[in-house]
């Protein structure tokens, strides 16, 4: 897991490296806008896509009809006046996929995420802010492991995040956001009382919340890296003090929007997660049960084109 971070650091911030850099007049006229502009700044993207495969009755290489829609919002609402900020943001996402064309066929969720920021900041000095951020995290519906559709896995406010966080904030440039917080408490709640009963993400079994202090770092990064194209990605690293501090949780969430015309796009979305209270039933090279459980690397990809509205 050590390595697995370590590279995940040195990738991101050789990334960021390259695509922050800004010509000296550039940074000049933002320095500028940045110091003078007060008020709030408010905007996002507004995402639906979809996919469909349809076979005839007879089609001799075989296939099964599938339908997929998948929706996204990505929204931010900012204030600034003075040497005083408030960034906002949500992120919602939420998909849904049937396979077959039976009544009786139901859709399995593709996608299900609430994910809200907000982050009170005051100048230190040109590019350092003193924050506090406030970051909730959940889902709509159940999760099951398909395809048992009856054994719930997830549920809204089960696993739900929260976490208060008190540091410093540098923001090099209009773009990017690094926010270190030494001073960081989490708080995992399960309202699912079978989920609670069998200690489901690190709760004590039975209980329904998981307090825990430690560190908290949280890099963004916004910027149109090429005409027409939009790159959103944003990683966060805690380390519990209190409990195996080696043990990093690490969240990198990447949306790339590509516009193909006024109306339509084509997004892709990755998101990595690794958090050592959140144990699987681990497998063999066989796929066969081991009986053995512990947490494992896990990794989403959505690829979409359909309507998307940016404001």
């Amino acid at each position: 897991m050590k390595k697995i971070t370590l590279t995940i650091l040195i990738s991101f911030f050789i990334f960021l490296n390259v695509f922050a850099q800004i010509t000296e007049k550039e940074s000049e006229l933002k320095k500028v806008s940045k110091d003078t502009t007060d008020g709030w700044e408010k905007g996002g993207v507004l995402s639906l896509t979809f996919g469909q495969t349809g076979f005839s009755t007879y089609w001799a290489a075989g296939g099964i009809n599938s339908i997929t829609v998948n929706g996204l919002a990505s929204l931010f609402a900012n204030y600034k006046k003075g040497k005083f900020t408030w960034d906002n943001s949500l992120g919602l996402g939420y998909g849904k996929q049937r396979q077959g064309k039976k009544e009786n066929v139901a859709f399995i969720k593709t996608d299900d995420k609430i994910d809200f920021s907000s982050k009170l900041g005051t100048k230190a000095n040109n590019k350092i802010y003193y924050a506090a951020l406030m970051n909730f995290k959940t889902q709509f519906e159940n999760g099951y492991i398909y395809p048992d559709d009856s054994t719930v896995i997830s549920s809204f406010l089960a696993p739900g995040y929260l976490l208060f966080a008190a540091g410093i904030d540098y923001k090099p440039n209009n773009n990017t956001s690094v926010f270190f917080a030494p001073l960081t408490s989490k708080t995992t709640i399960v309202n699912n009382q079978l989920l609670a009963d069998a200690g489901a993400f690190g709760v004590e079994i039975g209980e329904k919340t998981r307090s825990e202090f430690g560190g908290y770092i949280k890099v963004t990064y916004a910027k149109d890296i090429a005409k027409n194209i939009n790159l959103n990605t944003k990683i966060d690293f805690f380390s519990n003090y209190l409990n195996n501090p080696q043990n990093i949780d690490v969240n990198w969430e990447v949306l790339l929007a590509m516009k193909i015309s006024k109306y339509i796009t084509a997004n892709i979305s990755t998101q990595f997660i690794y958090d050592h209270d959140t144990l699987f039933d681990i497998v063999d090279n066989s796929g066969i049960l081991t009986g053995v459980k512990g947490p494992r690397t896990q990794f989403k990809e959505i690829l979409g084109i359909g309507f998307s509205y940016k404001f």
